[in-house]
């Protein structure tokens, strides 16, 4: 009775405030403006006027223009209930407010709500769970800063039709709930962190019309449960941590329009069957890792195709002559592949936006800039010139030692070096007055401001407003492009040089509004090696608007320097204004690491000259005569055959410096004895503190190992790989020189003897084991040879001065054969660290590094080493016993109790839960290490784990006893190494595990 009343009252007050309600208007129930003002309050939507009537359509409740691209302010009311008496919110729509609010939990207060679009606002926090008992049609969160993952509740929304979540910091996997949703036509889940599969239960969903999951961490291949989707029009997977091959069945989906596939991992594949796509407009399958022709059907997209994008796959062959017929495509990409024979001449002259940069074509008769078609670097080189085709004409009267260009921008001249003019707004650049020129390749497609293909795109950006910056005017103007930037430089004066590349994000914001929401990721590779991945300016600089300078070493031995910038599907694609994303250069610096000749020197006479060849052709003839002489000469020969080809990208050194900075391999400075020989420290002339590892002359049975050693890390450059200096062959000596680790090894620090321990604090301890993440990352997926390491274990890795991780020990590495995993017969690794499937069956892939990883990462969690550890149970191995703990819900016991209190229980928590899954038995379900970086770096959920499968301990614990008869050696071996643990690679704690093949199958 007293709740009736207090209704009644209520209701009352209500009409009296407001008039619109009093006169006989279709009334809003009480609730329902109670809930709005609960909505209004958590979103923090502060102009909503509740003294008018919020179904009026006026006062604020509708606004067509906020001053603002894409703002709409909009709450619509159903009244045509009891004979329009009574009206329900249908409609909330807030678009580009920048509400700085979280998501209202109880939307149950508007039970008729049918639409909730949140678009383009600042709304934090996570999706509410409740949200599934609500009966709504389109629900579109995109461009916010959500973060979690997508509740299963959201699987009992059975009548929604839009499920846009774009633009987000949602995690996790995908729920397997989301299948419920019958009725779906859009799912839109791009540029987020989600990770793992796409559960099955996806292929339930036959209404689908629109499909987006670029931009996340997806893992396994393309599903092709995608078959089921017969109403599918555009689907978008760029970026999105999926592996090939592209499934055949997406062949059937007859009615795409749109189909962009891009930056795919995994083997190389045939193109998939396409022909019945005949509807098809835009078809994209940029990196995708195709092999073969140019298919025949093509031809049959003649009449819808508007852009082809085949850029940067292994296409081969001729252009051929049926290509022709692609008379609506206004914009074909053929960049980055492998054609050849000759560049038709209707290719020269369309009129349409044609890319053939980077192939292997006969020299075009024309230049690089002939009207809308790029040939910059579409021919093979001439083997006697390393100057790109187009550019051969371009003489070098002289080398160049420093450049300096302002990308975008007009000459400037900053703290007297002058910076080179960059305003020229074509696709390719080649001035006879400077010794550089850039190749722009792409289109931004999903530009807001482009409604027709054949528009050509401005690759410059402005910044309107004053940078409060040092040197600002090299920030004020950048170059952009929308797939991949080339900076060619030629006639460089041979020698070390150091690149320094400067960024600011001019278009992106820095306050908090949607506008600042936005993400530019892309990657950087000089002279074709991939030097930074998934780069973010405004993460790198600290935000937008400031500038950041990365600085890179390389050597030039051709006399030319390729600096390419590329858009691999990562980061946001609509902020700004729907479109303008991809690689972004401010300005681009170059100086020599050496003293530059001085111009005018004399030569010295030919006379001198000739003599001075003479007597090295005599001195050579009579080293030749002395090692033939002492049967070495097939040794050498041999050696210098496997040598030869090596694009050794290191310097060299005499046995006379190796010596003196040894001080003649004097026994103080021996560091440790590795699995070729002795290693020592010692210093250069200019003071440099080197590790020289010296190749035994008893163990020639390992000069292929050697040869790959000096191969594969000569090849690989990051700040978590141990920096070859160069390497030494003189003689008998077999010598490679490192840079040299100032605090030894990770394991003699965090375990060795008391008095080489070092205090790693928490924060140290966090930072190592990121490090060593991002070094396998780099290995396994970012480096041009993906490379299998097999003895990841605390001794390989090593701690510069600032306790900075590096991974040492290539010996034992293996080139990963692309798409393959590996049956071995000989099983290379350390006991304890080993993985099961790789110790009893052989089978090796790069989810073995992975498992090292994990036993590494619960040592330095730990403090304590997995093959000497004992606890109070008794069990051998530290895995064994976070595997107990785990099962008694202590997991938090395992922390080093020499910490104390002084560490973040969350975030070791988050890094024993991921050292658990990557040491899971089955090597499937261990992440990449890629997504192990992200997820230490926060920017990815930890999935719970669960448990491990039950049968973890039982090929574990066969394993242990197939191994069991090396455990003591391998014991021995490692109380040994803990002492004399050097400051270079190691394999004294590593045994090799010797099986026939038969003994496996």
């Amino acid at each position: 009775m007293l709740a009736a009343r207090n209704t009644i009252i209520a209701s009352f007050l209500i009409l009296c405030s407001v008039p619109s309600l009093a006169f006989g208007s279709p009334l809003l129930p009480p609730d329902e403006v109670e809930g709005l003002r609960y909505v209004g309050k958590t979103l923090g939507k502060r102009d909503w006027n509740f003294s008018a009537d919020p179904c009026s359509g006026q006062f604020g409740w509708v606004s067509q223009n906020g001053g603002v691209p894409e703002f709409r302010n909009n709450v619509t009311c159903n009244c045509t209930f009891l004979n329009a008496t009574v009206c329900h919110v249908t409609h909330i729509i807030l678009n580009s407010q920048s509400l700085p609010g979280t998501l209202p939990s109880q939307l149950f207060k508007l039970p008729y709500l049918e639409v909730l679009d949140l678009a383009w606002n600042y709304l934090s926090g996570e999706i509410p769970p409740e949200w599934g008992s609500t009966k709504l049609l389109e629900l579109v969160l995109l461009g916010n800063r959500l973060t979690g993952s997508i509740p299963d509740g959201i699987g009992n929304i059975t009548t929604l039709r839009t499920l846009n979540l774009e633009i987000n910091n949602l995690s996790g996997r995908l729920p397997s709930t989301l299948g419920n949703l019958l009725n779906l036509e859009k799912l839109l889940l791009g540029s987020n962190n989600f990770t793992g599969r796409l559960p099955t239960s996806l292929g339930m969903l036959t209404s689908l019309i629109t499909f987006r999951i670029n931009d996340n961490n997806f893992e396994e291949q393309i599903p092709s449960f995608i078959q089921n989707w017969k109403n599918i029009e555009r689907i978008r997977i760029q970026g999105s941590g999926l592996s090939g091959p592209i499934p055949s069945e997406i062949g059937l989906l007859t009615k795409l329009t749109d189909l962009r596939i891009s930056d795919l991992n995994g083997a190389s594949s045939p193109f998939p069957p396409l022909k019945n796509l005949t509807n098809i407009s835009y078809l994209v399958l940029r990196s995708c890792n195709i092999i073969g022709v140019l298919p025949e059907f093509l031809a049959g997209m003649t009449t819808t195709l508007k852009l082809l994008d085949l850029s940067f796959n292994r296409i081969s062959g001729q252009i051929p002559t049926w290509f022709r017929s692609l008379q609506k495509a206004d914009n074909i990409f053929l960049t980055g592949n492998l054609l050849n024979g000759s560049v038709p001449d209707w290719m020269l002259f369309s009129g349409k936006s044609i890319d053939l940069s980077y192939n292997k074509f006969k020299p075009p008769s024309t230049d690089c800039q002939s009207r809308n078609t790029n040939l910059f670097a579409s021919s093979a080189s001439d083997n006697n010139s390393n100057i790109v085709s187009c550019l051969a004409d371009h003489t070098c009267p002289k080398k160049v030692y420093s450049l300096h260009i302002n990308c975008g921008g007009k000459e400037e001249v900053i703290n007297g070096t002058k910076f080179d003019w960059d305003e020229d707004t074509g696709k390719v650049f080649v001035s006879s007055n400077t010794n550089w020129a850039f190749s722009n390749t792409g289109i931004f497609l999903d530009d807001s401001r482009i409604k027709d293909t054949r528009i050509s795109v401005n690759y410059l950006e402005t910044n309107s407003s004053k940078l409060p910056m040092v040197d600002s005017k090299l920030y004020e103007t950048a170059r952009i492009s929308p797939m991949t930037l080339t900076y060619y430089v030629y006639c460089m004066g041979n020698g070390n040089y150091t690149i320094s590349l400067h960024f600011a994000e001019i278009t992106i914001t820095n306050d908090q509004t949607f506008n600042s929401l936005g993400r530019r990721i892309f990657d950087i590779y000089v002279q074709g090696r991939l030097v930074l991945k998934d780069f973010n300016i405004v993460d790198a600089a600290g935000g937008a608007g400031k500038p950041v300078t990365k600085k890179i070493s390389i050597p030039v031995t051709s006399n030319t320097i390729d600096i390419r910038f590329y858009w691999a599907g990562k980061g946001t694609f609509s902020i700004l204004y729907g479109g303008v994303y991809g690689p972004l250069i401010s300005a681009i610096s170059l100086e020599p690491d050496f003293d530059p000749p001085s111009e005018g020197r004399s030569a010295l006479p030919v006379g001198a000259i000739l003599g001075i060849v003479a007597a090295i052709v005599l001195g050579i003839v009579s080293v030749l005569g002395i090692l033939w002489w002492r049967c070495c000469l097939g040794w050498k020969s041999t050696l210098h055959h496997d040598l030869k080809g090596l694009d050794l990208q290191t310097g060299s050194f005499t046995l006379r410096q190796i010596k003196a900075a040894t001080n003649n391999f004097d026994d103080s400075n021996k560091i440790g004895e590795g699995g070729f020989g002795p290693v020592y420290k010692g210093f250069l002339l200019d003071g440099t503190m080197i590790a020289v590892k010296q190749l035994s002359p008893k163990s020639r049975q390992g000069m292929h190992e050697f040869v790959n050693e000096i191969g594969m890390i000569s090849a690989l450059h990051h700040p978590n790989l141990v920096k070859l200096y160069g390497c030494c062959i003189e003689g008998n000596q077999l010598l490679l020189v490192y840079e040299y680790m100032e605090n030894n090894c990770l394991a003699r620090a965090m375990f060795g003897p008391e008095d080489t321990q070092l205090r790693l604090d928490w924060p140290t301890r966090q930072k190592i084991c990121i490090g060593i993440a991002k070094g396998l990352a780099y290995l396994h997926e970012e480096s041009r040879l993906k490379i299998v390491h097999r003895d990841i274990k605390a001794t390989n890795v090593l701690l510069d001065k600032n306790l900075d991780p590096k991974i040492s020990d290539f010996g034992l590495a293996k080139l990963e054969e692309e798409g393959e995993t590996h049956i071995s017969t000989q099983v290379a690794g350390t006991f304890g660290y080993i993985a099961p499937e790789y110790a009893t069956r052989g089978h090796l892939s790069d989810k073995a590094d992975v498992y090292s990883f994990g036993i590494v990462a619960l040592e330095i969690v730990s403090g304590r080493s997995n093959t000497s550890h004992r606890s109070k149970d008794d069990c051998f191995y530290l895995l064994d016993w976070a595997l107990e703990l785990k099962e008694k819900d202590s997991l938090i016991e395992l922390v080093d109790p020499r910490l104390g209190s002084n560490f973040n229980h969350r975030v070791a928590m988050a890094m024993i839960n991921i050292a658990l899954h990557c040491t899971n038995v089955s090597p499937s379900e261990r992440p990449a290490m890629s997504s192990v970086v992200s997820m230490l770096e926060g920017k990815v959920a930890v999935k719970e784990l669960v448990s491990h499968p039950n049968d973890t301990r039982t090929e574990m614990s066969a394993m242990w006893t197939l191994l069991l008869q090396q455990s003591q050696k391998q014991t021995d071996n490692e109380k040994q190494t803990e002492v004399i643990c050097m400051d270079m690679p190691s394999n004294n704690s590593s045994i090799n595990y010797s099986q026939t093949a038969s003994q496996r199958t």
